[in-house]
Order: C-alpha cells, then sequence, then structure tokens
C-alpha cells in the first residue's frame, strides 16, 4: 500500500485538505484523532500515562486533554516521554489500518510527522502551510486558547521551512479554490506514478 504523508503546522488547514482527498475517495488516517481515541481505549497507555503524569492525566470522562496539553507544550522532554507511550501504539494501529484500505493509496494525517519519524514509512509527503499570522487568527477563531499558548504549540513543531526540504509536495492554503487545484494536480501525480512503478 502506498502511503502519502500529510503535515503542517497547527492552523494550517490540514482538515480542510484532508476532506478535500476524502471526497476523492482516498481512505484518510487522522494520527491525533486515533491516538486520542487509543489513550482512552488502551489499558496500557492508561497505565503509562497515569504512571508519567499523575492521577489527573484521567478524569470521570476519560483523558484530561487540557492537563496534558499545558505539561507537554510547556515542557519538551515531557512531550518526548507522551510521544514514546503513544507512538507505538498508533504505529501499530495504522499498519492494520493500510492493510484494511480500499483505495488506492492512503493518507497518514501527523501535524508532527517528521518529529515522531512517521515520514519514514510514507512513500510521498506533502506539506500544508499558511501564513503565521493567518494560522493563528484561524485557531484563535477554532479553539478557546490564546496567542502564547499557539506559539508555544509552534515552537514544540519543526517550522515550515524544515518540513518542506522534506516534502514532495506543498499545498500553500490561503485560497480554498487554489487548495482544491493543487490537491486534484497532487493526486493525478501520485497516480500516475503508482501507475509506473506497478
Amino acid at each position: 500500500m502506498i502511503i502519502v504523508g500529510l503535515t503542517g503546522g497547527i492552523g494550517s488547514g490540514k482538515t480542510t485538505v484532508l476532506k478535500m482527498f476524502q471526497a476523492l475517495e482516498i481512505d484518510c488516517y487522522i494520527a491525533d484523532i486515533e491516538a486520542k481515541k487509543l489513550m482512552n481505549s488502551s489499558k496500557k497507555i492508561r497505565k503509562a500515562m497515569i504512571e508519567e503524569f499523575g492521577d489527573d492525566a484521567y478524569n470521570d470522562i476519560g483523558l484530561n486533554k487540557k492537563y496534558i496539553a499545558k505539561i507537554v507544550f510547556e515542557n519538551p522532554e515531557k512531550l518526548k516521554k507522551l510521544n514514546k507511550i503513544v507512538h507505538p501504539r498508533v504505529n501499530k494501529h495504522f499498519k492494520k489500518f493500510a492493510k484494511n484500505a480500499t483505495s488506492i493509496y492512503v493518507i497518514y494525517e501527523n501535524a508532527i510527522l517528521f518529529e515522531s519519524k512517521g515520514h519514514k514509512k510514507c512513500d510521498f509527503i506533502i506539506t500544508v502551510t499558511a501564513p503565521i499570522d493567518v494560522r493563528i487568527e484561524r485557531i484563535l477563531a477554532r479553539d478557546t486558547t490564546t496567542k502564547v499558548d499557539i506559539l508555544n504549540r509552534m515552537k514544540n513543531q519543526l517550522s515550515d521551512e524544515e518540513k518542506i526540504v522534506k516534502s514532495d509536495f506543498i499545498i500553500n492554503n490561503i485560497d480554498l479554490i487554489e487548495t482544491q487545484k493543487d490537491v486534484v494536480k497532487i493526486h493525478s501525480v501520485i497516480l500516475q506514478k503508482i501507475k509506473e512503478v506497478h
């Protein structure tokens, strides 16, 4: 199965791009959503999380996301530990997903694709970018957060420049019509490359 990694900084519009690929009937795996599901359903993860972050890591409704986010985005070492607990399980889960996928290729969407070494399993990589002020504006409109928190999260992600160098395709996501055109073009190129190989 051909795996296409999709990444981009917070607020770049990865979800918008992902939906465009889904409309082209491509199976998509969203690492962040699946990781959160696993953090709530896996007894092993739960045990490791409580050992690392204390009893407050979970509350009555499950994973205490705000509590964990505050710790890890202010402490890079804790972020590494969180990734160490969750990523191996997500990888295992993704392999199963890819094996059962029915589309010609699959999209593996991960905001920290390079940081988590997830890019190593990808045949192609797409990076979604947007100017920082646009990204901040989008996040403030979407989430109850502050500019300081957003900038802290951005600090923990590779810069767009670093991602671009390591990517096969770049989508500068400012205008939806242009983004849609880019998605269709990338889709065609990937299909062509798959055809050449097989």
